[in-house]
């Protein structure tokens, strides 16, 4: 299919991820960033003091966030707020991510999400029976966007047998000076290094209400930078999708430019696989994950 080359789950499975320059019409980036902007205007911050921080999620992955995998919620960059927890800045220069059920609650991100070429590549990158389960607009705001340390997908949407795949455009051209993807290649050969994980309340898969934690899978440390291997830039230009494996480690870093790094990250596991009860995202009946149709 057009924007699909022939050997795209080769190179997955040699490098870990893919990326597709152009694979986004600019038209169709430009909405999706209105559309993000309509819904910040219309959020209203007041009582919600939620931030997420990747460098210490086990603090800030709260109750806020654990209910937001079947709607709508609003995060804050963790340098949003002053010493007296107001707002530095106006709210739309504050938010770090909106997440984490957009593909399945607002029409545009809906519309966005589900197309015959995303869900091609989904197959051409080895996903029988794909279902989305998670999606985050990402603002990575200029001056205060926070650092996202290295980490694995499938710490997040364990599934067994792995499966995990990240979909991630650039709505906003993604360079070393305000905050790209880095990633090692070939790196998700190596093993699974943590899962996040729901408390059990009463047996190993847990359930609702336990509160959440890290738990130490292999103690492998991460590729290193360097010459002759580790994590190298993803620069991505408007309209670029960069497909991950679930065990590909990844990063980014700190925002201090002028500019804004806007992206657009979907989650797809297969349905064939089992999708762990202990995953801190989860889903009542009333909102089932669902594919591309």
């Amino acid at each position: 299919m057009d924007g699909i080359p022939g050997d795209a789950g080769e190179r997955f499975e040699r490098d870990g991820f893919l990326v597709l320059e152009g694979f986004a019409a600019p038209e169709a980036c430009d909405a999706l960033v209105a559309r993000a902007q309509a819904l910040v205007a219309g959020f209203d911050p007041g009582g919600v003091a939620s931030v997420f921080s990747s460098v210490n999620q086990d603090a800030t992955f709260d109750e806020y966030l654990l209910g937001s995998g079947g709607t709508v919620r609003f995060f804050f960059e963790e340098e949003a707020f002053d010493a007296g927890g107001r707002l530095r800045q106006p709210k739309e220069l504050s938010i770090n991510k909106i997440g984490h059920a957009l593909h399945d609650l607002d029409p545009a991100f809906d519309r966005f999400s589900r197309t015959p070429r995303l869900a091609a590549l989904a197959g051409a990158l080895g996903l029988a029976e794909p279902l989305l389960v998670q999606s985050m607009y990402i603002f990575k705001q200029p001056r205060i966007g926070g650092e996202v340390v290295a980490h694995q997908d499938a710490t997040y949407l364990f599934t067994e047998p792995q499966s995990c795949i990240g979909f991630w455009f650039a709505l906003e051209d993604a360079t070393r000076d305000n905050g790209c993807l880095w990633a090692p290649p070939g790196g998700h050969r190596g093993p699974l290094r943590r899962r996040f994980v729901r408390r059990p309340e009463g047996g190993p898969e847990g359930g609702p209400g336990g509160g959440v934690e890290h738990v130490t899978v292999d103690p492998a440390p991460w590729p290193q930078d360097g010459p002759g291997g580790g994590f190298v830039p993803l620069e991505a230009p408007k309209g670029t999708l960069v497909a991950l494996h679930g065990l590909l480690p990844h990063r980014s870093g700190p925002n201090r430019s002028e500019r804004s790094r806007h992206a657009y990250t979907l989650h797809a596991v297969d349905g064939r696989a089992r999708y762990a009860a202990a995953n801190w995202l989860q889903r009542g009946p009333e909102l089932p994950f669902r594919g591309f149709g």
